[in-house]
């Protein structure tokens, strides 16, 4: 998308040729039209691009609408519309082919629907349905690829788990998907639309193996909540099993999962004493993170309202963890005083020295890494693996109980009946163990 852009006027602007396809319905030979971002504002472009799709696909529709001369938006609402009423007053909907329509029923059809028109109580709206549904001339609206994306991301964006979930669908599809089989009727993209999903694919599946596999499944889903929806019919060209995996090669054997990059858990202590003689808000949020082997977020959005410092505890809430489930944290006398130290400015723990009454930004800790030298070497969340190394290679805690510590969940249902409860005693003794390692102090014990 970043090769729509362009700077004009100290603004980034999206310029995009006419294709040929659609060059009779558009005169215009380039379109270009304002980000609204200006380039001092975003030097390297990143908000820019995300406009710039934003923009794309709205121009792509306006494309779409003008080579089928219709609005799809009000063909879809007088579909919809025909159907209720002709349900409400007795009539089946109106069909594709009017054609197909017998003519001893046509005539029925007309008899009723003139004793109908008659009738004073009915709406002029619902009378002129009634017309539409009588002779067939609301045809069901060949929704394309794209409409159907777009009404699967709104029914469902509800239950992801956060914006930035939203943003990649809305994006991977702007990017791979709606240039080669957005505009297209959904009902065509059937059993033997194989060769059009592999145009989406091949170009990105060895070079960008794990987007090309999220695409893959996202195409998937929207053409199987089309068949649903009885937009379209036959078997699914994108799934895997028995189809796809028969053409292209696992995305696993092309490129092996990027672990995040960890400190090797001898090296914690001495990092630590460095962290801790760095005095600002970051730091101390990276130093909590450690001692709690928490996740980036968990710490960042962490409210005073969660702790409790008598109990020495630290209360997750579900919305905020990965498994949707509280989590308890057993709080060290090191993560407690971390507590105690920080300034009381409002609800967040470690909150922006800048943005008063938010919390720290979201990469605050990571580059806090970089300025300490660390860059492409460590990042935040890699401590989590640090501490599971350190506790299953130098103590004797039992696997469920690290795991648990991690708020991790468990597949292996004998470990999982461990975890009825959330073993919070013997998880006080790993955390604390976990804060003298981490101290430089006595060897850990079981």
């Amino acid at each position: 998308m970043a090769d729509y852009l362009t700077r004009r006027d100290g603004f980034w602007r999206y310029s995009r040729r006419v294709p040929n396809a659609f060059a009779d319905f558009d005169k215009r030979e380039i379109v270009q039209l304002s980000t609204g971002i200006r380039v001092t504002d975003d030097p390297r472009g990143i908000a820019a691009t995300k406009k710039a799709v934003e923009i794309n696909s709205a121009v792509e529709k306006q494309w779409h609408d003008l080579a089928n001369g219709i609005d799809s938006a009000k063909a879809k609402q007088e579909y919809d519309s025909a159907v209720r009423v002709a349900k409400r007053f007795g009539f089946s909907a109106p069909i594709d082919d009017p054609t197909q329509r017998s003519v001893p029923e046509l005539l029925a059809r007309i008899e009723r629907l003139e004793g109908l028109l008659k009738d004073q109580t009915i709406s002029h709206d619902d009378k002129r349905s009634l017309v539409m549904a009588t002779y067939d001339t609301a045809p069901k609206p060949q929704i394309t690829f794209r409409e159907c994306a777009e009404q699967y991301i709104e029914a469902h964006k509800a239950g992801w788990k956060n914006h930035k979930h939203l943003t990649q669908w809305q994006n991977t599809l702007a990017t791979y998907v709606y240039p080669v089989i957005g505009s297209l009727p959904v009902k065509d993209i059937d059993g033997t639309g194989t060769k059009l999903i592999l145009k989406v694919l091949e170009p990105i599946w060895r070079t960008k193996a794990e987007t090309a596999s999220r695409v893959r499944n996202r195409i998937e889903l929207v053409l199987n909540w089309a068949k649903t929806m009885d937009y379209r019919s036959g078997e699914n060209p994108a799934r895997w099993r028995g189809h796809l995996k028969n053409l292209l090669p696992g995305t696993g054997s092309i490129a092996s999962k990027k672990h995040h990059p960890a400190m090797p858990y001898a090296d914690v202590s001495d990092f630590m004493k460095k962290l801790r003689a760095i005095d600002n808000v970051a730091a101390r949020a990276l130093e909590f993170t450690v001692l709690c082997a928490a996740r980036t977020n968990e710490t960042r959005l962490a409210k005073r309202s969660e702790i409790d410092l008598k109990a020495k505890m630290w209360t997750v809430p579900a919305e905020r963890m990965k498994t949707k489930k509280e989590h308890r944290v057993p709080l060290s006398d090191s993560a407690v005083a971390i507590i105690k130290g920080l300034p009381d400015t409002g609800d967040y723990l470690f909150s922006s020295p800048i943005n008063k009454g938010n919390p720290i930004g979201a990469n605050a800790m990571l580059k806090l890494l970089e300025r300490m030298g660390l860059r492409d070497q460590v990042v935040t969340h890699g401590f989590r693996s640090t501490f599971n190394d350190w506790a299953h290679e130098t103590t004797t805690y039992p696997n469920h109980v690290i795991e648990m510590a991690l708020a991790h969940t468990i597949s292996n249902q004998v470990e999982a009946a461990y975890r009825r409860g959330d073993l919070l005693a013997k998880r006080v003794a790993l955390m604390s163990d976990w804060e003298s390692y981490c101290n430089g102090e006595a060897e850990p014990q079981d």
